[in-house]
């Protein structure tokens, strides 16, 4: 049997998004409670998520979403992390308020450890992507279209992860949407 790399890439790169989200899921969190939420899409998942960062670059006028939005059509998959909002009851004050009380009675504060906890996921997830040598890069206007799309129902804080096994990591080196300065 002959078997060619370039048939079993997709193959592959499926297996590591799935090893991706395990990784994800068993990272330590704050308090041992688990309120991340984790998806992997592919195919006809990521032209959609391409779509909703573009619209968010039109409405939004971050043009680095349009090149983001490019650029994951070159991803095989995509590891969404999402966190829900929980309030740990710890009164720490890491969130700008003195007591989660406080916190709560602002609707859109996410809660420090939150987010921390999608930190240390996104860390373990993308260990586990060099360990498989897949190029990844974590960004979060992908998470951000995921979640106008509802994709994380109840999730704030939300990431995306594309993945890819190409010659050259597509997700580095990119044409910058900035402006040139004079210099």
């Amino acid at each position: 049997m002959i078997l060619n790399e370039r048939c079993l890439r997709n193959e592959h790169l499926q297996l590591v998004a799935r090893q991706m989200a395990t990784a994800a899921r068993t990272a330590p969190k704050g308090k041992g409670w688990d309120i991340l939420e984790i998806i992997v899409v592919d195919g006809n998942e990521i032209v959609s998520l391409s779509e909703k960062m573009k619209e968010i670059a039109s409405i939004k006028n971050l043009n680095f979403f349009i090149r983001d939005a490019e650029n994951i059509l070159l991803a095989e998959a995509i590891l969404i992390i999402g966190t829900r909002n929980q309030n740990l009851g710890l009164n720490c004050g890491y969130c700008g308020f003195a007591t989660c009380a406080e916190k709560d009675s602002h609707a859109n504060v996410t809660c420090a450890l939150n987010v921390t906890d999608v930190g240390i996921a996104i860390g373990s997830a993308t260990a586990t992507a060099a360990d498989w040598r897949v190029d990844s890069r974590v960004m979060f206007s992908v998470g951000l279209a995921a979640k106008e799309l509802g994709w994380l129902n109840g999730c704030n804080a939300v990431y995306g992860i594309p993945i890819s096994a190409s010659a050259k990591n597509p997700f580095f080196d990119r044409v910058s949407t900035k402006p040139l300065l004079n210099t």
